[in-house]
């Protein structure tokens, strides 16, 4: 656990250079839009399902309490 603090915790410049490099190798600069794009649709729809959610608990607890 320690040995992971460690590694994570020293991210500096040339890692994240590194990162960006590898994943415009990867994927080529037209696809990162795109996966992006996708990203944000995912993380949206979940943010959604998480209010839906919190939204039918509310509900129950007013009918409960009545």
């Amino acid at each position: 656990m320690n040995a992971l603090y460690i590694y994570l915790g020293m991210v500096g410049p040339w890692q994240i250079v590194v990162v960006v490099v590898l994943v415009l190798l990867l994927f080529g600069g037209k696809k990162i839009p795109e996966l992006m794009k996708g990203l944000g649709g995912g993380i949206k729809e979940f943010k959604k399902a998480a209010q839906e959610d919190d939204d039918d608990e509310k509900k129950e607890e007013k009918i409960d309490k009545k």
